[in-house]
């Protein structure tokens, strides 16, 4: 048994894509080194809905381990359109906790804006309905971003989370203004992501998540290799240095963070 006095601070790891071939057939192995780094939730996220019973089982099969579901605004354009009621239907699951990931992407598929917009607002209208957490990716689309998420909004309230935020401050500040929490990657370890690292700096210390988005953007020393939920921990790291906090406080302000915005982890856990 780990020594309480001796074990890391507890983290969560918010995003993860666990189903990614980079990761096939190492998933126990995966959970375990990122338990005994002292990540003990982890959120898997599932980015074509096709593909959501092999999320799910490794959700179910695991301690600790989450799942969302939805499209990807990248996949929007190959993918079936999700309807709002089969995204209802998918959050009856327990360990479902978040709709998405959703968004909007320009960088490489600009060409499906207009799909993607669909979609996003589909996803939109199925967090109201749940109660649950919006998931959202954006990419060279602060401003359509801003507007929808104002839009919607508006139009009646939702929660939601702008996952591995990289978008300028402008876009932070329509997302804070509805209550969206901002998710630390290990972008934010990079030594050049002053300007990200100064938004997360501004941010309400309420409205922080850590994530791997692994098994992409791997924080230093690991950068350029597959990333993983266990190296969440140098993120998180960084995350400390930047609020002034210490190791195990920014890991309980980041928990707490977690288990507010995503509380049906938070109700499964206890």
């Amino acid at each position: 048994m780990t020594d309480p006095l001796t074990a890391p601070p507890a983290l969560v790891d918010s995003h993860c894509h666990l189903d990614f071939p980079d990761f096939d057939g190492e998933q126990a192995a995966l959970v375990a080194r990122a338990r005994a780094a002292g990540v003990t939730r982890m959120v898997t996220i599932c980015t074509r809905l096709r593909l959501e019973p092999q999320v799910r089982a490794i959700a179910e099969a695991h301690e600790g381990v989450f799942y969302a579901a939805g499209t990807h605004p990248m996949q929007a354009a190959e993918e079936p359109m999700a309807t709002v009621d089969q995204l209802v239907a998918l959050a009856r699951h327990p360990k479902l906790v978040g709709i998405g990931e959703t968004g909007l992407d320009y960088h490489y598929t600009a060409d499906s804006a207009a799909r993607q917009q669909d979609s996003l607002r589909i996803h939109v209208e199925a967090a109201r309905r749940t109660g649950l957490p919006l998931i959202i990716h954006a990419r060279d689309a602060d401003d359509d971003m801003a507007r929808i998420l104002s839009e919607e909004y508006a139009a009646g309230a939702f929660s939601g989370i702008m996952h591995c935020y990289t978008s300028g401050a402008a876009l932070a500040e329509t997302a804070l203004g509805i209550g969206f929490y901002l998710s630390m990657s290990g972008i934010a370890a990079f030594p050049r992501s002053t300007a990200i690292r100064d938004i997360f700096a501004a941010a309400p210390r309420d409205r922080i998540l850590v994530e791997t988005d692994a098994p992409f953007l791997a924080p230093p020393p690991h950068r350029g290799k597959r990333n993983e939920p266990a190296h969440v921990v140098h993120t998180a790291r960084v995350g400390a240095e930047l609020l002034g906090l210490t190791d195990a406080e920014f890991a309980a302000l980041t928990s707490a963070n977690f288990d507010r915005l995503f509380s049906k982890a938070a109700a499964e856990r206890a």
